[in-house]
């Protein structure tokens, strides 16, 4: 595994966007095989030094490899970054200069066949970042009731015929593997995209679902703003539509000078921004990015700043 070919996503991008330096402290909250870390620690060298969270023990263990030499400036906590703003300062960075969040499944995720979560390997469903946890995919396939499954192939996947493929999925139970489903989704779907497999967002729903994805957002990121210096920026990266408008309309909202209703003719809510918006319109790869990495084709990077 420490071999594995990792691109990091709006690498350079996420570089400048946190302006690491010398001295400073840094959270990469979700670490993945280290790429956007080494970076960090190079721009902040010799004595910069970063807090790595991931659900995954693989990835902490690639992403170690990863950074060579500077491992020693990295504290390395298998958790998620929905906590923290608990683990944190527990860990020493109680004021951070910068936060980075890479939101979703990384490369290594999904070129791992046994970790189940690429529809193109035949695999046992899993699709966990932390293979502690006790549910996985296949849970979820096999003992959902047909309005839950289907809730959850609309909302995470945006998944059109959503309700015909819940019913269709409790009539073939059990379903244990990867092409399995995929199969049985694909011969009950239009194809409507030929690059694009009919089950992909099946996949998609079924992963930000057994991983609480939305909501280790949802409470993960109000905390690291919290955790940031005045002036320390907050880098994230998000592939989903539903991340990236949290995202979205969390930094706008904090960025506010007054939060009165729009028809008040005076304010009087006495408000104080909590950050201010260095991207207002997220970033987008370059074309010579999405022609090496095509993962990067989705990606979209908003920055703030803590006031």
């Amino acid at each position: 595994m420490t071999n594995f070919l990792h691109r990091s996503v709006l690498y350079q991008e996420c570089l400048t966007a946190l302006q690491p330096y010398s001295g400073g402290t840094y959270i990469d909250g979700t670490v993945g095989a280290g790429g956007h870390t080494r970076g960090i620690l190079e721009h902040s060298a010799p004595d910069g030094k970063v807090l790595a969270f991931d659900r995954d023990p693989t990835a902490l263990e690639v992403a170690r490899a990863q950074v060579g030499a500077s491992a020693d400036r990295v504290t390395w906590l298998q958790a998620s970054y929905a906590d923290m703003q608990l683990l944190a300062p527990q860990n020493g960075f109680v004021q951070v200069d910068g936060i980075l969040l890479d939101l979703g499944v990384s490369s290594m995720q999904l070129d791992t066949p046994s970790r189940g979560f690429a529809l193109r390997y035949d695999a046992m469903l899993d699709m966990r970042f932390d293979p502690d946890q006790p549910q996985t995919a296949a849970d979820l396939v096999n003992t959902l009731p047909e309005a839950a499954l289907a809730n959850v192939f609309w909302q995470y996947g945006e998944v059109r015929n959503s309700r015909q493929l819940a019913r269709v999925i409790v009539n073939n139970r059990p379903i244990t593997t990867t092409i399995q489903l995929a199969d049985l989704v694909s011969a009950n779907s239009p194809r409507r995209n030929k690059r694009i497999h009919p089950a992909t967002q099946v996949f998609q729903a079924l992963r930000i679902a057994v991983n609480d994805e939305l909501g280790a957002l949802e409470r993960g990121l109000p905390g690291a703003i919290e955790l940031l210096k005045p002036g320390g920026r907050i880098a994230v990266i998000s592939f989903h539509s539903l991340e990236d408008r949290f995202v979205k309309n969390l930094f706008r909202d904090l960025s506010r000078d007054c939060i009165c209703p729009p028809h008040q003719p005076i304010c009087t809510c006495d408000w104080q921004p909590v950050v201010r918006l260095v991207t207002r319109k997220a970033i987008q790869a370059s074309d010579e990015e999405m022609q090496v990495n095509p993962r990067s084709r989705s990606a979209r990077l908003r920055v703030a700043e803590k006031l």
